[in-house]
Formats: C-alpha cells, structure tokens, sequence
C-alpha cells in the first residue's frame, strides 16, 4: 500500500506520545551517534516499512530512519505517519534523517521527568 503524496503533517499534529523538550534534548543527545536503521526510498512508506519500523522500535527504543534522495514523500508527513502507525514519538527531524522514539517493556532508555 502506497500512501498518496499529501500535506499530512499539517493535518495531524499531533502524536501519540509527547515529548517534553527535556526529553527530547536528551534523546537527540543520545541518538546523535547512531547509524539509521531504517531507509525510506523511493516507494515511501508500506506495510512492510512500517513493520520494519516497528519491529526496530521494539528492539531498540530509539532509531535513526533516513530518507533516500528519491523519496517523494515530504520529511515532515514522513515522521508523522511512521510515528502515528508505530505508536511512536518524533524526538527530531533533522535534514532526511527521522529520530523515532517509543519504550517497551524493557525500558532500555530512562527518559527524565517533564515538569508537568
């Protein structure tokens, strides 16, 4: 299943998990070093992506997905599908590279208190 090219990121602005901007800080702090684990080409995004995308949440909490050059998909609309279908948070969009962020039963990535 392709989804069409449209303005989603607008639409839905909002995700399923929040992020305070301590806690994002500090999982673009630990991001920073990691390697993409996933590459989103030109077909854009797919039950098989999607599942790729999940399956490395579950595994490793925090991952680097790239946008190829031949992506036809908007890097914003992008981060917000994938984090909408993978339950996940946006901690940064930077350039053609997404960092995903969701925990999972082994809370491998303490994340610090928000002040709410």
């Amino acid at each position: 299943m392709h989804l069409p090219c449209t303005n989603y990121f607008k639409e839905h602005q909002y995700v399923s998990q929040q992020l305070s901007g301590k806690q994002a800080r500090h999982l673009r702090g630990l991001g920073h070093h990691l390697q993409p684990v996933v590459l989103v080409g030109k077909d854009a995004i797919t039950e098989g992506l999607v599942s790729s995308v999940d399956e490395a949440l579950e595994l490793h909490e925090l991952i680097k997905i790239k946008l190829q050059e031949g992506c036809i998909m908007d890097r914003k609309d992008v981060a917000s599908i994938l984090s909408e279908r993978c339950d996940a948070a946006i901690a940064q969009i930077l350039g053609r590279t997404i960092l995903l962020f969701r925990s999972s039963e082994k809370a491998l990535i303490t994340l610090p208190k928000s002040k709410q």
